[in-house]
């Protein structure tokens, strides 16, 4: 019985390390949560919903697939009414902002004790900046592409004396320049594009444009370069 689940959350699933207790917020039908334990990734699962249909869904999917027993479910706003007795948060397919609301509301997470795995649908800057202004570090994020759109998914570790990130880099953090994906040139150009227009329309956005296409110039970014380059050339023989 294969099960349903995209390629967004299988790369959340990814960055979840062997035994983790996992705390899924927000699970809607379950299926990250019950690929965890069918894979043997996750030892229990934490599945918390905002809204009762979902939350009975994902029970519902759970005894499908026989992994009850292994799991908890919650009918909870955010993390308010769920055990704190979990290593690493997942939060997927919600906007920054909503995101943001959720870390608001419980500065408790705020301990090497947990790690955050974060697939964000809109506002990633934002997010991006809250994490680094509250002390979490972006240890790790990567981009895919799920259907037409492109995705970014990150690890948070909390480590308050890590330098914050720069405006630019809450565009486009230190993590997507160490990742090999092939995806992250697209992610760079459409980052870069978007910026743009903003800026056209609002000229507070330009130094913040410059910072970040000053990034593409510096060694890290080199192999971005180079792409771009073969598509000028591209573009030349057409």
């Amino acid at each position: 019985m294969k099960l349903p689940i995209s390629p967004r959350l299988l790369a959340c699933a990814g960055f979840v390390a062997p035994g983790d207790r996992v705390a899924d917020i927000g699970c809607d039908h379950g299926y990250l949560s019950i690929y965890l334990l069918t894979e043997g990734k996750a030892r229990s699962v934490i599945a918390s919903d905002i809204n009762e249909m979902p939350l009975m869904s994902a029970v519902k999917n759970a005894e499908k697939y026989g992994v009850s027993d292994r799991m908890e479910f919650y009918l909870s706003d955010g993390v308010r009414s769920i055990p704190r007795d979990f290593d690493c948060m997942i939060c997927a397919g919600m906007g920054g902002d909503t995101m943001v609301s959720i870390l608001e509301a419980a500065p408790w997470l705020q301990s090497s004790r947990y790690r955050l795995i974060l697939q964000c649908q809109s506002k990633t800057p934002l997010l991006r900046r809250y994490l680094s202004e509250h002390g979490w570090r972006i240890a790790e994020e990567t981009v895919l592409q799920d259907g037409k759109f492109l995705y970014t998914v990150m690890e948070a570790c909390f480590e308050p004396d890590y330098p914050r990130l720069t405006e630019a880099e809450c565009y486009f953090p230190p993590a997507l320049l160490e990742n090999p994906s092939k995806d992250v040139p697209a992610y760079y150009k459409w980052v870069s594009e978007g910026l743009r227009i903003a800026a056209a329309h609002n000229p507070g956005k330009q130094p913040v444009l410059a910072a970040l296409e000053a990034l593409a110039q510096t060694e890290a970014l080199r192999w971005l370069g180079d792409v771009q380059k073969q598509e000028l050339k591209q573009e030349e023989q057409i």
